[in-house]
């Protein structure tokens, strides 16, 4: 136990160090163009050294706020939450753009009988089969699925099953939110993302990066490296990028971790500021009807 606590601090000791190496090099990690450089990416997108800087920004934010100023959380919750709402109302119209698709396949393929659809924007020519287009209406879903989560949990959409927390103190809702978020919701989603990073670098380049790989490993096989995006579909004029849905899980995985910080960040500044501050600079969308705001409100547990 004691050889794990003296590791954990040693980590942390060392992440600015790491963190001034990254920014001080970019070109050993981003210059894409070296093989080397794609294979430190890789390898430090899912390493311990990784972990431990964005880690130990999160207790230095926390200790700067709760020891200093409060209202550096504040800001950086604000922040978060607008970055969440942001990327989720504009992704949220993916849902009507699956459905215009959807109708216009059905029209299309019913009643005109067209066998594929052609785009030509700024004179260029993009040409699919309509099993494509059928196929790729999976992008939408997953776009809502994993880009909308945070801004639906700011929102207070995700369904809530609160047969003790309903019942309890305002203060120990607060307390049971920090340790939700810190004891359940970063571990989980920080294991989701180990394990989404490397899959998705399985299918975009060869040979195949393992996550228990050191980085010297790694560096012998940037010789032979190469670019290996999948474009393979589940039927032969099918949607044959599905690489993209591995893109997606990484990113869904950064989203929620953020957002566990800001959840963590505002559950302790409202447990500390008292009931009055609940719902502060909450940014919520607003349907223009009393009845169904209020009907809102109540399910999302804001009143």
């Amino acid at each position: 136990m004691i050889d794990f606590i003296l590791w954990v601090l040693q980590n942390i000791a060392l992440a600015p160090y790491h963190l001034f190496l990254a920014i001080t090099n970019p070109a050993a990690w981003l210059d894409w163009s070296n093989p080397e450089s794609l294979v430190r990416f890789i390898y430090y997108g899912g390493s311990v050294e990784f972990f431990f800087v964005v880690f130990t920004t999160f207790l230095v934010i926390t200790a700067l706020g709760m020891a200093w100023k409060r209202e550096i959380l504040w800001a950086c919750v604000r922040g978060l939450e607008w970055f969440a709402n942001g990327i989720g109302r504009i992704v949220s119209w993916s849902g009507l753009l699956m459905v215009l698709q959807q109708v216009m396949i059905v029209f299309l393929q019913r009643i005109f009988r067209v066998a594929e659809i052609q785009l030509g924007p700024l004179g260029t020519a993009f040409v699919q089969d309509l099993s494509w287009w059928g196929e790729e209406l999976k992008l939408y879903n997953a776009l809502v699925v994993t880009l909308c989560v945070s801004y639906t949990f700011v929102q207070g959409g995700h369904v809530r099953v609160d047969l003790v927390y309903s019942a309890v103190k305002f203060r120990t809702k607060r307390m049971i939110d920090m340790v939700g978020s810190i004891i359940f919701m970063m571990p989980a989603i920080v294991l989701t993302y180990l394990y989404a990073w490397f899959f998705m670098w399985r299918h975009l380049v060869v040979p195949n990066p393992s996550a228990s790989a050191e980085l010297d490993r790694m560096l012998m096989q940037a010789r032979v490296l190469r670019w290996n995006v999948e474009t393979i579909g589940f039927s032969p004029n099918g949607f044959n990028a599905y690489f993209l849905f591995k893109i997606l899980l990484v990113a869904y995985c950064v989203l929620v971790f953020l957002h566990a910080m800001s959840f963590f960040w505002r559950s302790y500044l409202e447990w500390l500021e008292g009931e009055e501050s609940e719902g502060k600079y909450l940014d919520r969308d607003v349907m223009g009807d009393e009845a169904e705001d209020l009907e809102h409100a109540i399910h999302s547990g804001s009143t």
